[in-house]
């Protein structure tokens, strides 16, 4: 058995408007054991996609290594772009040590709503994955409701689209869910007829480049 818990405390500051929302990375970053390439921070896996689809947006000359620099320069980013990083899974147990979400038991799950209270300029969570089981949208649903707080509907075409009401500052806070930056997540990208109608068109269109086209409209 084997405690994942997460390594990072969540980037968050006063100017934030927007926060990421992820469960955990790979078991790794938890032991110390980062491959060559990793970035010790929020979603440094080199195998992950979130960095490099910013990378490409933004032109940001990112380096993909396990330095300080690497680590400092996505934190300019995020503050210069207004986006925090709070993942909800705090600790999973897991049989299995890999990076699945559906290998997580006995989730423990950050409280949000308390970060929205106290970061009162969010408006917006990008959610790093959809309502499958163990994601971070399935998650969040089943936070809000131990807390009696509806997530609404607003638009059911993928990247889906909710919004809520927080129980205490009573602003109302979207929510995205946008395709998971994972190589696990591609063959649900390749069953989309948006995918398909545009690799028809350029077969040299790919799973990265479609995820590129739907993360710049909302960072």
């Amino acid at each position: 058995m084997f405690v994942h818990t997460h390594p990072y405390e969540p980037f968050l500051f006063k100017g934030a408007t927007k926060l990421i929302v992820g469960t955990l990375p790979p078991p790794r970053f938890t032991t110390g054991d980062l491959k060559e390439g990793d970035v010790d921070f929020c979603y440094g896996s080199r195998d992950g996609q979130l960095w490099p689809i910013l990378n490409n947006i933004f032109d940001l000359k990112l380096p993909f290594e396990t330095t300080q620099e690497a680590i400092e320069k996505r934190k300019s980013f995020l503050v210069k772009r207004k986006i925090g990083i709070c993942d909800i899974v705090a600790s999973a147990v897991r049989h299995k040590v890999d990076a699945s979400d559906l290998g997580m038991q006995d989730i423990k799950l950050r409280n949000l709503l308390v970060y929205l209270e106290k970061y009162l300029n969010i408006e917006t969570l990008l959610f790093t994955g959809g309502n499958s089981k163990n994601g971070p949208e399935y998650l969040f649903r089943k936070h809000l409701k131990a807390n009696n707080v509806v997530l609404e509907k607003l638009s059911d075409v993928v990247p889906r689209i909710h919004r809520f009401v927080h129980p205490r500052t009573e602003r109302e806070i979207r929510t995205i869910s946008l395709i998971a930056p994972s190589g696990a997540a591609n063959r649900a990208v390749g069953s989309l007829a948006s995918y398909k109608r545009l690799k028809a068109e350029d077969p040299s269109f790919n799973t990265l480049d479609f995820r590129i086209m739907q993360y710049r409209k909302f960072f």
